[in-house]
Parts: C-alpha cells; sequence; structure tokens
C-alpha cells in the first residue's frame, strides 16, 4: 500500500541526515530514549501544525491563483517582481515573524510558476534569506528577539534601534544581490491559462481561524487553538487535513532531538561554560558558529545563560540564520515548502556568501559604534 506520508520521509534525504546525527550522537552521550520527548519545543511543532492547515487552506481555496494573477499583471519584468516578492517577505517577518511570513509567501510564489515564466526556486531561496534579514529588526520578528528583548529590559523602539544599522544593511545587500540574481527581461505569461475559480467560502474560513488561532496563541492555549483549527477545516474542507505535509513536523522533532544529544557532549559543555570570558570577535564568532549547528534559537538559550543579552549577542544569533541551512528553522521552512531537491544545495550558494558578508560587516559596525 502507498502511503503518501512514507514516500515523501524515504526521500527526504534532510531527515534521514538527521536520523544519522542522532545515532552518531547516542553514541557519545546516555541513551536515554524517556527524555527525547521533554526535548522537542512542543510550543513550535503546535504553532507550525496551525500555521500549514491555514496555509493549506488559503491555497487549496485557489485565491494564491487569483491573487498571482493580479500580481503578475502589475509587474512587467522579471527583476521588479522578484524584489516585489523578496521586499514584501522581509515587510511581513518584521511583525508577523519570519515562519509566518514564508507561510503566506511561498504558496503564493509557488503558484507564479503556472502563470509566468519566473524562475521560482531561485526566488524561494531569497524569500528565506529576505525573512532572516527582515526579521531581525523588531523584538517579535523571530524567536531569538523575543527572548533577547525580554532579557535585556530594553522597549519595543529601543531594540529595534539596536538592531536597525544591521538589518537595514543586510536588506539593502540581499535587494542589490537580488536585483543582478533577476535578469531585467520581461515576463512571459503562460498563455490559454484558464481563469481561477476560487471558493471564497474556504478563504473566509480560514481567515476567521487564522485569528482565532493567533488569539489562541497570545491567551497560551496553543493546544485548544490548533484544535478548533482541525476541527474548522474537518467542517470546512476535509481534504485540507489530508494534504498537510505533515513529515514537516517530523523533520523538526528528529532537529530538537540531536540538538538536544548535541548539547549533552562534554566538549561543548566545557566551550560553553569558558564562553563567558571570550573576547567580543571570540564571542561573535562563538554565536555565529552554534546557530550554524543547531540554529540560532537554540544557540540563544544556550548562550543568554553565560553572556548578556546585548547588541553584540543579538546580532550573532540574528547573523546565524544565514549560512548553513540549520542556522534558521525558516530556512527548512521554505525549502521544504518549494519541493524541489535540488533547491536544498543551490540554496547554499546564495546563503553562505551571504553568512561571510553578514558576519564581517556586522561585526565592523559594532566596532565603529
Amino acid at each position: 500500500m502507498n502511503i503518501p506520508g512514507v514516500q515523501a520521509l524515504a526521500r527526504d534525504r534532510f531527515f534521514h541526515l538527521l536520523i544519522v546525527i542522532g545515532v552518531g550522537l547516542s553514541v557519545f552521550v546516555p541513551f536515554a530514549p524517556r527524555a527525547w520527548p521533554d526535548a522537542i519545543d512542543w510550543h513550535t511543532i503546535i504553532t507550525l501544525s496551525g500555521l500549514m492547515m491555514l496555509t493549506k487552506g488559503v491555497e487549496l481555496s485557489g485565491y494564491f491563483d487569483v491573487l498571482g494573477r493580479k500580481m503578475v499583471r502589475r509587474f512587467a519584468t522579471e527583476r521588479k517582481l522578484a524584489l516585489f516578492m523578496v521586499l514584501a517577505a522581509a515587510l511581513l517577518s518584521t511583525f508577523l515573524t519570519n515562519d509566518v511570513a514564508l507561510f503566506i509567501v511561498v504558496p503564493l510564489t509557488l503558484t507564479l510558476r503556472r502563470l509566468c515564466e519566473i524562475p521560482v526556486t531561485r526566488l524561494i531561496i531569497f524569500e528565506a534569506l529576505a525573512v532572516n534579514a527582515g526579521s531581525m529588526l523588531t523584538p517579535i520578528g523571530n524567536p531569538q528577539n523575543i527572548l533577547l528583548w525580554g532579557r535585556s529590559g530594553l522597549s519595543f523602539a529601543a531594540f529595534t534601534w539596536q538592531m536597525m544599522p544591521l538589518a537595514l544593511m543586510m536588506m539593502l545587500s540581499l535587494l542589490v544581490v537580488c536585483g543582478f540574481a533577476f535578469p531585467n527581461k520581461a515576463l512571459h505569461y503562460h498563455s490559454g491559462s484558464p481563469t481561477p475559480a476560487w471558493k471564497p467560502r474556504l478563504v473566509w474560513g480560514a481567515l476567521l481561524l487564522y485569528i482565532v488561532f493567533l488569539t489562541a496563541l497570545e491567551l497560551k492555549f496553543e493546544r485548544l487553538g490548533v484544535l478548533l483549527v482541525a476541527l474548522g477545516f474537518l467542517l470546512l474542507a476535509r481534504r485540507v487535513l489530508i494534504s498537510v505535509d505533515w513529515t514537516l513536523l517530523l523533520v523538526f522533532m528528529a532537529m530538537f532531538i540531536d540538538v538536544h544529544l548535541l548539547i549533552q557532549l562534554p566538549v561543548l559543555q566545557a566551550t560553553l561554560h569558558s564562553v563567558s570570558g571570550l573576547p567580543p570577535f571570540g564571542l561573535w564568532l562563538t554565536a555565529i558558529g552554534l546557530s550554524q549547528f543547531i540554529s540560532n534559537v537554540p544557540a540563544t538559550i544556550l548562550l543568554i545563560n553565560y553572556v548578556p543579552p546585548g547588541a553584540l549577542l543579538a546580532w550573532a544569533v540574528n547573523v546565524g540564520g544565514f549560512g548553513l541551512l540549520p542556522g534558521s528553522l525558516a530556512n527548512i521552512i521554505a525549502l521544504r515548502m518549494a519541493n524541489d531537491r535540488r533547491i536544498w544545495w543551490r540554496f547554499h550558494l546564495w546563503s553562505l556568501p551571504m553568512l561571510i558578508w553578514a558576519a564581517a560587516i556586522g561585526f565592523g559596525i559594532i566596532l565603529l559604534i
């Protein structure tokens, strides 16, 4: 019997890598499977579940097709459309968080391939980079900023002002690179594409459920919120629940368990205890390097216990979102939604140079101010 979810996991090379890493780490740390469920950030898993259902609901309603058709008529060239999508992703991430921005922008981007000739894979890569750059601006742009903001004692405006130089520099840099990556050639529309039919009832239902879910998250009732979303789509359109890529949750669970095993390594424990005595440049490289392998949110959780939640740490963990795929959970979300095997290595052709540039320019700005 062919089960889509099992088939997807069988083809998922990143999931296989996480399993291999977990098995390897288990050789060097105590093997305690009973502790693994506690290592999983269930708030993140529940939040992702709700967002995936809501995004899939809008996608299956056909509204992204309607919106995409309106968009391509407004932009005459490939470069202009790409710049708009990248800038939109960055701006959305400043207040909706980087993950939510991707759940809005990437499905819309995927519909564009049915309407015009545009390199969708490359555009999704730039959108992933854009939400990493845009989300660093505000205290609520990403999880690590939320944590650092709470520990810093700064006001919303003060924290935003602290992050502004790096955020603006990275967005300007990304827009310049985007301008070179997408040619200024006219968009070629697919002829004969039918006028999209969409389901207003499903769109408005998804919007209402989105408000319910956000309210539940704000009130710390995330389990109730995700149950209400699932129940809502069970009544509105059961196909939504079947079409969601639930295997993404297993990938995140495996990643959380790997991080749990990694931080138990004696060599890492010794390094963390000595990190408070590092000079600024040493701390800068440590925070960025740690983010590359365990993601910038867990890196922030670890380092904030040893160093002050100041500008240097905040800038470093945000810079760590660029580079390798695990640097930011948003990278994994964007690339999984693209559903293209080639995107996994192509992403690093753009992300690694951005990491080097961000690390160099970020530390240079810190020295100047």
